[in-house]
Parts: C-alpha cells; structure tokens; sequence
C-alpha cells in the first residue's frame, strides 16, 4: 500500500508542506523569470513607441544588463533554495541551536539562560548567513554592476563596509532581540500585545534615528549648499505646509552610479535625502567624464548619448520631489505603517495561538524543548510562508496605485513636464528596461512601468 503524506505524522506533514511550498513559490519565481528573460532576448530593437524617448544605445546596454541581473538572480536564487532546504533536512538548525547551548555552557551559563543562548545562536546564524552571501555580492558588485559601469567601490571599500554592516546590525539586532523574548516570557496571557507595542516602538525609534545616526556610518551626508535649488526646494515643501527642517545630499557616488531620493521624520521634523547621482549639478560622475575628450558624433542621438550628463536638473529634479512628496501630502507614508502594523499585531497575535503547539517544534528537529527564538523563527518565516506571499503581492498592487497618485499629484502641480523628462532620464541613468512581461510585471513591479507613468502623465511632447 502506498504511503502518502497525510498518513504520515503531523510533525512529518507540517515539515514537508514547509518545504514543499517553498520550493513551488521558488518555482513560480523562477517562472516568471524566464518570461522577462525572453523578452529581454526577443526585444533587441527600440519599439516604435519608445523611438521618440530612448536611444537604440541605451536601449541596447539596458537590455544585457538587465539580462544579467536576471541570470544572476536564477543562480542565487537556486542556491539559495538549495541550501535552506538542505539545512532543514540535515538538521542544521538544531544542530546550530546546540552549538550555541555549548558555547554559553562553556562560560558556564546553564540551560535556563535560554535567551543567551538565542543572542550566540542569532550570532552565528546572521555569520554564516554573510560568510555564504559574501561570494554572491561580490560577484554581483565587481562583476555584474562593474560591467555595465554601476560600481564605484574598491575591494578594500567594499569589505570593509560589509564588516561595518554586520558590526552594527549585530548591535541592533541583539538589543531589541533579546528585550523581546524577555517579554514574550513575562508577558503573561496577553504577551503578544506587548510584544507588537514594543516592535512598534522599535520600528518608529529607527526610522526616525536612521538617516541621522546610522546611515552616516556608512555615507557621507552633507547639508544642501545655500543657493536657487535649496530655496525653491524649500518654496515648494512650504506650498504644501510640508514641515522640512534639513536638505541634504548623500555621496552615494562612492558606491555606486544608481541615483535616489527619499524624506524621512516624524511629525514637525521632516528632512529630504539627495544622492548626488540624482542632481546633474552635484555629481561627481558628471565632473569626471567633463575631462575626457568628447567622442566624435555618428548621428544626433548617439552623440547626445556619449555626452549626456548624468541625473537631472533643478526643474525635474522638484518634480521628483513634487512626487515624493505627494506621497506624504496623500498620506500614502502613514498608510503603509498602519497596514504594516496591523499585519504585525496579527501575525503576533496568531503567534501567541500557535507558540504551544509543540508538533511544530518537533517537525524542525525540536524534540525536547521549544525556545521562544525558534518559535518566532519556525512561525514568522515557514508558518506564515504562504500568507506572507500574498500580503506581498497585494503590498505590490497597491504601491502601484500609489505611485500613480503621486505622479498625478505632481502633475496637479504643473510639474508634469518636467517629471515626465525626469523619469526617462532616471530610466537612462539606472539602465531600467522599458519593456516588461505583463506578469512578471504585475507580480513584482512595486514602480508602474515607464511606459504606463508617461501615458498617464499625458504623453507630453519632449525635445
């Protein structure tokens, strides 16, 4: 008679359920992959419709870029599944939970220091999981982004920036880890309502701490000098009764070529992030190429290609804003924390149900006991797998719409024109491949894609 998986034990269904769905949404992705791999193969020419707002140069680079990233992508992600799935069945996280108990046995702490024991066990974990990524970046840093002109780091940079990360997020994570399981065990009956109030806290305390005490470890942040675009930055936060405190400008041009914008702050105490890369005035890149003898010019297009300067200029440069601020003033910011936090007090309080049932402990390889750590690991990160996927997707759909609204907004600000060449230079300068597959599209794109955004911006004519 043939065994099937529900004749098997409990713990047995639940672990090969785990791993089963794991392996179809690693398919599923792997899937859609390929559907945007073969348009990136398949579209070798500038459509029609973009002939008027992309080069057949730039077109071309955005495509094996692209190409490469997707490649890329399949790879890792194949090693990736491969090796979660062979942790789960050779036991690894049991086997690591033990490494751990010897370590703090070893300076003499007993079983019963069980959250000692989960700080060294979330050490080891968060190391093995950097040492085994680390070829995987660099690879991703010195090949792929160096190809196609992107990386601005050294190896000596690169490393050292990578031991910096770690170093502060062990800081971080081993605090706030380690108050946590503290108050899940002395929460009492309602635990998990103490427990999200205090991730709560957390997550308000660093986004607000973030751009002022931690990025800065790692970037240079310099206030934007006084002059014309500072103050019709300022002129436009105040045309909104946006309450902006600082402008600065980030040197992310010592990491890499991609460019960015982003605001952050609570309440009355709002401050706008630059990267230099964003503003054609202020990027090094720019002052580099200046000293390069210019190319002789084949046709129009191609010679405006070569010589083009990187980023955008003052006008676009407060339509980007005009967006991301639409994003504040349509109260899209305080949305996504209240769904945020309400996923979070739900995903706690289905925790709290299902943290005694010690089935699941036993289908990780958890016989004999159930540290709170592996239960948070074992629920948060398989348990929910399936409803994460979803909340994801539908977190995808609705930045879209977001983004939408945002560009719209902007344009109600007579800053369509001017978003509309920002976006396309944005899409230069990133290398963004304007053509995508209708479902990978719809299941990953978190932006809409260019062509849509500049359709709904009323498809202005540009020079």
């Amino acid at each position: 008679m043939v065994e099937t998986i529900f004749d098997l034990p409990v713990e047995k269904q639940i672990f090969y359920a785990v791993l089963g769905f794991s392996w179809t949404v690693y398919l599923w992705e792997a899937y859609l992959s390929y559907r945007q791999r073969r348009i990136y193969r398949a579209t070798t020419h500038v459509p029609q419709e973009l002939g008027k707002i992309m080069d057949s140069e730039t077109f071309e680079k955005s495509r094996l870029y692209q190409l490469d990233k997707s490649n890329f992508s399949f790879w890792s992600g194949l090693y990736s599944e491969t090796e979660g799935t062979l942790i789960l069945l050779l036991g690894g996280i049991p086997f690591l939970w033990g490494v751990a108990g010897s370590v703090t046995a070893h300076f003499g702490f007993s079983p019963e220091y069980e959250i000692t024991q989960s700080l060294v066990f979330l050490t080891l974990a968060t190391l093995f999981s950097a040492l085994t990524g680390l070829p995987w970046s660099l690879y991703n840093t010195f090949v792929i982004e160096e190809k196609h002109g992107f990386n601005q780091q050294t190896l000596g940079f690169f490393l050292k920036d990578a031991v910096k990360k770690f170093a502060v997020t062990q800081c971080i994570l081993l605090p706030v880890t380690s108050l946590l399981l503290y108050i899940i065990k002395i929460g009492g009956d309602y635990f998990f309502i103490y427990a999200w109030l205090f991730t709560l806290v957390v997550s308000l305390v660093l986004v607000t701490i973030y751009a002022d005490y931690i990025a800065p470890l790692f970037d240079k942040f310099t206030p934007l000098p006084e002059g014309e675009l500072k103050t019709e930055i300022e002129t436009l936060a105040k045309s909104i009764s946006f309450p902006l405190t600082k402008v600065y400008v980030v040197e992310g041009s010592k990491r890499s070529s991609h460019s960015n914008a982003y605001f952050y702050g609570f309440f009355k105490n709002k401050r706008i992030v630059l990267f230099d890369t964003l503003l054609e005035d202020y990027s090094p890149l720019n002052k580099a190429g200046e000293s390069q003898p210019e190319q002789p010019e084949s046709d129009e297009i191609s010679g405006e290609s070569k010589n083009k300067k990187q980023g955008c200029n003052n006008p676009e440069i407060l339509a980007v804003l005009g967006h991301e601020l639409g994003h504040w003033k349509l109260g899209h910011t305080v949305k996504n924390i209240i769904i945020s936090q309400m996923n979070s007090f739900l995903c706690f309080s289905l925790f709290a149900v299902l943290i005694g049932r010690k089935e699941l402990f036993v289908a990780f390889g958890f016989t004999d006991s159930q540290p709170t750590l592996i239960g948070l690991m074992i629920i948060f990160q398989f348990i929910f797998s399936p409803y994460n996927e979803l909340l994801s997707f539908c977190l995808t759909v609705l930045s879209r719409r977001f983004e939408f609204q945002a560009d719209a907004f902007a344009r109600s600000m007579g800053k369509a024109s001017e978003l509309y060449s920002a976006l396309i230079k944005l899409n230069k300068d990133n290398l963004g491949f304007p053509v995508a597959d209708w479902l990978f599209s719809m299941w990953h794109y978190s932006h809409p894609p260019l062509l849509e955004r500049l359709r709904a911006l009323g498809n202005i004519k540009q020079d």
